[in-house]
This record gives C-alpha cells, structure tokens and sequence, in this order.
C-alpha cells in the first residue's frame, strides 16, 4: 500500500551549474508526462533528474519516488523493483504491472527511473503501461538513449561548459574548485591556477564525473601535474580505439587514469567491489573481497582511500554506513575483474556472504531484532537478487537457489514480497527436481505463501510432494513444516477439523525435533485460532496464551502481532469490547511496521465490527474500515482467502450496517475507505503519531495479551 513520503536520496556534494537545463527539466516536467534525461555515461544525468524532481515535488499530492533501475539485472523483475521502491506491498500472484496500475490509479506521483539504458524495451513498456492507465503519473528517466514511448520529451544534456563568455570561471572549472576543496581544505581558484584549471577542465570536455575523477587526484599531485600525466595518459590510452566516440574516450581515459593512479591494491579492491548491486557494508566488502593478495584489515583503508578519489560513494543510514560505486565505475571495476580471471570465486564468496545474510536473518527473525532484520535485509534485497540470479544461471548452483530464496520465507512473507518469493522459488524448482533438504524446504515455504495468497490449487500438491518426500527419505523437519502448513490450507478452507488435527500433530513434530521459532508460533496462534472458529473458546485461548507467554520470553513480534488478532477475535465474541479494540490496534501498529498487510487487514476487519458494537456504535466509521480493509485484501490475494470462517467478522459488520445506513451513506463510507492508503488507514485506527513514530515492537505494557487498554485519545 501507498505511502505519500518522498524519499529521494540527500545530496552528499553540493550541487555545481546546470540552471539552465534545471530550467528546461522543470518546464518539461510541467508539460510532459514522461521526460527523459539522455547522455553518455558521468554526464550528471541523475544529479539533474534528482535535483530537478526535489523541485518539483511539491507539486505532485503523493510526493516523488525514486527506483534504482540500473542494480536489476533480470527483466522480469523490473516491475517487483519499482513496487519495492515505492513501498508498495503487494502479496497476490498477480503480475506486478497489474498492480501498479491498481494502487497507483488514483496518485498524484513523479516516478523518477535512474539508469534505464541496459532494459531500455522493459522500461518502454512498463512506462507505457502506467502513463496509459494512471492519469495523474509523471515518469522521469534517465538512460543513454531514449526510451521512446509516445508523447516521450528528451532533454539530452551535454558536459558541463569550459569556457564562461561572461569572463567568470566556467562551469566545469566550478565543479573542479568545489570537489578540489573537499580533498584539499583551503584549495580555491585564483589567478595562478584558474588557466591552468580551464585547460584541464578542457581537456576532460567538461564531463562531471571525470572532472571530479581528476580533482582527487589533488590529495598527491598539483593541479599542474595532474594536467601533464593525464595528456600522457590521453596518448597512450585512447591510441588504440580512435572508432570510439571522442567523449567516450575521454571519460574512459579519465577512468582508466584514475585507475591507474591506483595502489595495485586499491585496484584489486575496485575491480572485486564490483560484484556487489546497489549498496553494501564494510563487513559484506572484508568478506568477499578479503583473501588473495587483499588482507580483511586493509579493507577499511583502501575504501576510504577510494572515497577519497570519488571512486566509491559513501551513504549514512539507520543501520550505519554503506557504499556503493556508481554505475559507469562499476562497469569498468567488472570488466577487470573478468580480466583477472577470478569472477567466479568473487561472485561465490558474494553468494556466500549474502546466503549468510539470509540464514542470519532466518535465525534472528525469532526475537527481539525483527524490525532491524526485516530492514537489513531490505538493504540487502538488491544483492540478494544477484546471488538469486548467479545460482540459477550457473550450472551446479541450483540447490543454493533452493535453499537462498527458501531461507528468505521471513522476507517474502513478513515483508510484503510474496510475488517475487514465489517467481524465485517456481524458477529454482523447475531446475532441481530432485527431492533432497533444499528441495523440501523450498516446497513448503512455495505452499506456505501460496495458501496466504488463497492460492490452494498450487498450494496443496507443493506441500503434498513436501510431505511425500519427507517421509520416503527420513527428514522430520521437513514433515513438521509440511503438517504445518497443510493445516493452514485446511484452517483457510474452512475443514476446522481436520486443521485442528494437522496444527496438533505439527506441534507434536516440533517439539520432538526441538523446534521453536515464529514458524512453530505462528501453528500455536493458527491452531487457537481454528478452536475459536469452532467456539471452543477455552482451548483456543490456551493456545494463544502459549503465544504471548513464548513471545514476551523472546522478544517476538510478528507472531506476537497475530495472536493480538486472535485474541482481539476472541474478545469480540465474548462481548469484552474494550480489551479487542485495544488488541486490534497494537496488532495493526506492529504489522504496520513489518509492512504486513494480511496482519494489517485481519485487524482492520475487527475494528471494523467492533465499531458497530456497543451503546453508540459508529455505523458510518465502521463501513470506512470496510472500504479500507477491502483495498488491502486485493494487495493481499483472495479477500478472507476464500475463507468463511475468516469472513465472519466482515460479514456480521456488513450486515449491521447495511440495515443502519442509507443506500447513499452505505456506498459512501465504503469508497471513502477504499481511497485510504496503507498509512492512512493505519493512521485513522491508531492516530498519525503512533503510525509515524519509530519503534522495535510492543511496549510493555501496551502490547500484553492480557490487561491492554486504549492509548489516551483513542475512542472508546
């Protein structure tokens, strides 16, 4: 579901020149639905784009999103990285196109997509798409060639002039002057060194990235030297290529010089960061990098000094520092990586490292770190992708393709990304048809997000072929998760019973196999809830006692989540009003945090009913929840997932205001509901403070399964 935050990145440098096409980006962007900004490589395509739509921001009501196209590598996840970037959590098996152009129907959005020239025919399609069926979408590309989609506008943009005619220093000398002074404190233009400036600036035809490229250079040489060795460089470099454009040679030169100037070291440490899509960390960079002629400790300092050349960028954020090389480096880092022969064994420690990260994540899931590990590994997404995409290309990988996209079951599921969960595990299924622990693993974790998408068709043979193979070769986790699992297709196709059997007979696996995780949480809340459902109301509520004692003892929080569902469901049924109320908040304030929107939706169905309860019920407020709890259940699959059971709540709610309202007020308060976003409606439950302010799960007291109470302020 939508968020109306911009979130474009802060400018680390300052921002040197370009009124005028700033000027023209900002007119194009007034008349032109989809302006793209073309040039060669380290021309400043992307400063412009992000300067320009951080003007231009104020005028869209849904802000300005930026999607980093330049990290995906595969096609068909185009349309999954643009729903990422902007937030949008979507858990259907619904192609991704399709539901950008459902949830951004109705914004007011300027989409700026960075470095589309290696999927330029995706780009044009998608975009043509979305500019066709979202009429209040403005679309800002850069690429090195035009998209051409119709009514594109193109803003092709030079380098930075060398020369000023009204006498001042130009541009590119600007530019210099400005990143000279960073490396070298005190550095500024003055009448000895401004020719000498304007002929290097010359020299390097104005091209941003190669002006700043030779102003690091600044730490070691004069501005003299660096003139003098880079005419050198220019005659030896550029010799053997004279088919190539002059500016390409130009940048390319400048790169290789840079390259050149380089500790061996540095080099090796360029060419070997090169594996990694988007930002990394320190700890990820001393791990693949490290070994073979690179000690771990001298990682730190050769990536400052490769900051310190404007070779890699350096990014602050919650979790700490991170890196990144811009795309044109990274290129030239690869090509020498492939030169050197050793790729391969950097793009298996890369796999690794990130196979790490996801077990790591799997592991620290069950505890009080849920909130950091969902972020980290939302950090990580764009390389997770990459080692995803190596292991299915490579002969031999296919188990590790396997186990990666199994182990990442707490990302796709707890963080919204179901569909691209399922394209990874479909795509690694089909290669390794063997039955071994990967394979198992990966069936259950296909039927688990499956069933949540109420899809039981696929569902019930995966996790048939799972506990088939289970008990032919012996792997008793493998049956625990199977059972597990084939009670939640049971639970959501409404066969109580035989969920009530399959959830106990789980839970016996588990505990013989010493199992205990948010997978063996989620069976307790699972199997209490299908005692509810039964009205066996003392059995259920033993059960979820058994959540919230295990939750508070670990610090989990997302089962924690939906056993405050469960109980706010329980409470509701034995008339405790207040108690449910203040249960279904804390359990839409928690799944908001984790972006999960079944949580988010099963609350809001409770809120919902609740709210035609009581001495005063608000009939009108109870239809708006509707209308906001339906928007999210078709981001999240089949409404209730077919479920009568689960549709019980909503039914009742129905009902009771369709027999209050008007036929006008009815339909009305439903479609102001269904106009919420995901923020919207959490923020009308809980107020824009609670859904605003940061937080690690539950507080003490407000979250407890037994004894909450309303935050001050909220109704009754």
């Amino acid at each position: 579901m939508f968020s109306t935050a911009n979130r474009l990145p802060a400018e680390m440098t300052s921002f040197v020149g370009r009124e005028a096409e700033l000027a023209g980006l900002a007119g194009l962007l007034t008349v032109g639905r989809l302006v793209t900004v073309t040039g060669p490589g380290g021309v400043g395509k992307t400063r412009l784009a992000l300067r320009a739509a951080a003007a231009a921001a104020p005028r869209f009501a849904d802000g300005v999103r930026l999607v980093e196209v330049g990290s995906v590598r595969d096609p068909l996840l185009l349309g999954h990285a643009v729903l990422e970037a902007l937030r949008l959590t979507d858990s259907t098996a619904r192609p991704p196109e399709e539901v950008l152009v459902e949830q951004l129907a109705d914004r007011e959005l300027l989409i700026v997509l960075d470095g589309c020239e290696h999927l330029v025919a995706p780009c044009a399609e998608l975009v043509g798409t979305l500019l066709r069926a979202v009429p209040g979408l403005r679309v800002l590309a850069t690429s090195r060639e035009t998209l051409r989609v119709p009514g594109e506008h193109r803003l092709p943009i030079a380098p930075l002039p060398v020369s000023d005619p009204g006498g001042g220093p130009a541009e590119a000398v600007r530019l210099f002057a400005d990143r000279a002074a960073a490396v070298l404190p005190g550095f500024e233009l003055t009448d000895r060194n401004l020719a000498e400036v304007s002929r290097l600036c010359r020299r390097l035809d104005g091209i941003p990235l190669a002006v700043e490229l030779a102003a690091g250079r600044l730490r070691a040489l004069s501005v003299e030297q660096i003139a003098l060795r880079l005419n050198d460089r220019f005659r030896l470099l550029t010799g053997g290529d004279r088919t190539a454009p002059e500016r390409h040679q130009t940048l390319r030169t400048t790169i290789g010089w840079s390259h050149e100037l380089c500790t061996p070291q540095e080099r090796l440490t360029w060419a070997r960061l090169s594996v990694f899509a988007g930002s990394f960390d320190l700890e990820s960079a001393e791990y693949v990098c490290a070994g073979d002629g690179l000690a771990a400790d001298e990682l730190l300092d050769l990536i400052g000094e490769l900051i310190g050349k404007s070779v890699l960028l350096r990014e602050e954020g919650e979790l700490g520092v991170r890196y990144r090389l811009l795309d044109t480096l990274r290129e030239y880092g690869a090509q020498w990586l492939r030169a050197t022969g050793d790729e391969y064994r950097l793009r298996c420690r890369h796999r690794d490292w990130y196979l790490g990260v996801a077990t790591w994540g799997e592991i620290e899931w069950f505890g009080p770190r849920q909130s950091e590990t969902a972020e980290r590994t939302r950090l990580a997404h764009p390389n997770l992708r990459t080692a995803l995409e190596f292991c299915l290309a490579e002969p031999g990988e296919e188990q590790l393709a396997l186990l990666l996209a199994g182990t990442l079951w707490f990302y796709w599921v707890g963080s919204g990304h179901l569909g691209e969960g399922r394209h990874w595990l479909d795509r690694a299924l089909a290669l390794a048809p063997e039955p071994t622990e990967a394979r198992a693993k990966a069936l259950w974790v296909t039927g688990y997000m499956a069933t949540l998408q109420g899809d039981l068709v696929r569902a019930r043979p995966a996790l048939a072929e799972c506990h088939r193979q289970a008990l032919e070769t012996g792997d008793d986790r493998a049956l625990a998760y199977a059972v597990h699992r084939q009670g939640c297709a049971a639970l959501i196709g409404d066969e109580l019973g035989r969920a009530t059997e399959l959830f106990e007979d789980a839970l016996w696996h588990y505990d013989a196999i010493g199992e205990l995780n948010s997978n063996v949480l989620m069976a307790m809340f699972e199997l209490g809830v299908a005692y509810l459902f039964q009205g066996e109301t003392e059995a259920g509520q033993h059960w979820l006692e058994k959540v919230r004692e295990t939750c508070e003892e670990h610090g989990e929080q997302w089962a924690y989540a939906y056993g405050l569902y469960a109980m706010a469901y329980s409470n509701w049924v034995s008339g405790e009003l207040r108690t449910a109320r203040a249960h279904a908040r804390e359990c839409v304030r928690l799944n908001h945090l984790f972006r999960d929107l079944l949580g988010v939706v099963l609350a809001l169905d409770v809120l919902a009913v609740l709210e035609t309860e009581g001495p005063a019920p608000d009939l009108y407020e109870a239809r708006v929840l509707q209308g906001a709890a339906h928007r999210i259940w078709r981001a999240v699959g089949k409404p209730f997932f077919g479920s009568s059971s689960f549709n019980g709540p909503y039914r009742t709610c129905e009902e009771r205001a369709r027999e209050g309202l008007t036929e006008q007020e009815f339909a009305e308060a439903f479609a102001l509901g269904a106009a919420l976003d995901l923020d919207q409606a959490a923020a009308r439950v809980l107020g824009q403070a609670l859904v605003e302010a940061p937080g690690n799960g539950p507080s003490p007291a407000a979250g407890r399964l037994r004894g909450s109470v309303p935050t001050a302020g909220q109704r009754e």
